[in-house]
């Protein structure tokens, strides 16, 4: 799948530097002079990776990532700059940034952060699509087999889940079949790895 590094920084010499280094590597590039021209060019349906400059007129680098957050924007973010500090970087570094370069920086350095971003991007979008496939799979079920299903996650044998639903041990064993037919699973084992990833608890 395609990948847009998105470029931020105020400086515009630097920004078409940085654009000409990722270009060359084949990347598609989405250079901007501020975080508001950035937000304006900003696609969350398409992979990416953000690289950041750390200062910048009004809004810096750590505000902006801060915004980024605070708008559910999860993109993988690169910090270059040319005056980092310690307390900076670990701001930067546990609010979750990838990377913290600094100028001039290294051109195997930078293409190495901008690959790990787009790598997690990539990697994150995969997960979250995994998990609403397997939602939907479980929107199939009826109110009686999510709940025979959560008493077999428990470990309940048939008639233990019959004793605490006031039904007859058959009728369990149709549910049961019907969930897992419904789920596309085989065995508890599979049953129980695919309702973790749906986050469906036991009774």
């Amino acid at each position: 799948m395609t990948a847009t590094v998105h470029v931020v920084d105020d400086d515009a010499s630097v920004l078409t530097a940085l654009t000409r280094i990722l270009e060359a590597e084949g990347l598609d590039v989405v250079p901007s002079l501020s975080t508001r021209e950035f937000l304006e060019r900003y696609d969350p349906s398409v992979p990416n990776c953000i690289l950041l400059d750390l200062a910048m007129p009004g809004m810096g680098g750590l505000e902006t990532q801060q915004l980024l957050e605070e708008q559910g924007i999860g993109s993988p973010v690169i910090f270059l700059t040319g005056c980092g500090d310690v307390p900076s970087t670990v701001r930067a570094m546990k609010a979750g940034a990838i990377d913290f370069l600094t100028k001039p920086v290294e051109v195997d350095d930078l293409l190495d952060a901008v690959h790990r971003g787009i790598q997690r991007d990539l990697r994150t979008r995969a997960e979250h699509e995994d998990e609403s496939r397997v939602g939907v799979l479980f929107t199939t079920l009826t109110p009686r087999e999510r709940e025979v299903l959560r008493h077999v996650l428990a470990g309940r044998l048939n008639k233990q889940i019959a004793a605490e639903l006031g039904i007859v041990e058959k009728t369990i064993k149709v549910h049961r079949s019907r969930v897992m037919h419904k789920l596309g699973v085989r065995s508890v084992a599979e049953l129980v790895r695919l309702a973790e990833r749906a986050h469906v608890t036991p009774a």
